[in-house]
Order: C-alpha cells, then structure tokens, then sequence
C-alpha cells in the first residue's frame, strides 16, 4: 500500500456536476483523472497506470463510484454515488476509502448534484 503523501496541496471546494466530471474519465490524455468518493472529488492523475483508459480502476474514473467502492466491487452496476443502502461493513470499507485518499490524493473539488438520500450522509 502506498504511503501517505506529504506533498498535497490545501484542498479545494470547487463545484462539479456528475456531468461535468465525466470529462475527468481518463480518456483525453490532456485532461486530468478524477475519483469522487462521498462527493469529494480527488485528482488521481499522477495513477493514471491505475485509472486511465482500460486499466484496472478505470471504473471509478470519471464518476463517484462509492457505492462500488464500500462493496470491493467492480461491477458498472455498483460504480454510482448513492451508498445509502449500503450495511454497516461496507459502509467501513468505504469510509476507509475516503480516508486512504484523502492522505494520498488532492482535493480538487465537490459533487454538487448528489443524490438525496446521500446528499445529507
């Protein structure tokens, strides 16, 4: 497991709708790689051997997949935001995911358009 970083820059609370973090999959090679996990958007490019186009986490690219990452899953089904009904276990795992990035990633921005039932989570 990679370390925590020590060179992140102050976290940023720029707005993003689910739409426009679309652009942010990886697949223009001049645009950056984003991951949201509970609405916090982290700049993953400096991974992009693990998150860019057909690599093995490409799934989170582009999108907030937490509901995914509190299951350990890599189904397209799971790769969605609203982890409202997600058990007790999973939602450690997940919480532990945003923990583990938080220390490894920079914030770069915020979901705005979270679903309701997480939006308040």
């Amino acid at each position: 497991m990679q370390p925590a970083r020590t060179d992140l820059a102050p976290p940023k609370d720029d707005p993003f709708t689910q739409e426009e973090l679309k652009q942010f999959d990886g697949s223009d090679p001049s645009k950056p790689i984003y991951v949201a996990i509970k609405g916090t958007i982290f700049d993953v490019s400096h991974k992009r051997d693990t998150y860019g186009p057909g690599k093995s986490y490409n799934l989170f690219a582009g999108k907030d997949a937490s509901k995914a990452l509190g299951k350990s899953s890599l189904k397209l089904e799971d790769a969605i935001p609203d982890y409202s009904d997600l058990p007790e276990n999973e939602m450690k795992v997940l919480n532990d995911w945003h923990s583990f990035f938080i220390k490894r990633y920079n914030i770069i921005g915020k979901v705005t358009d979270l679903p309701a039932a997480v939006a308040n989570l």
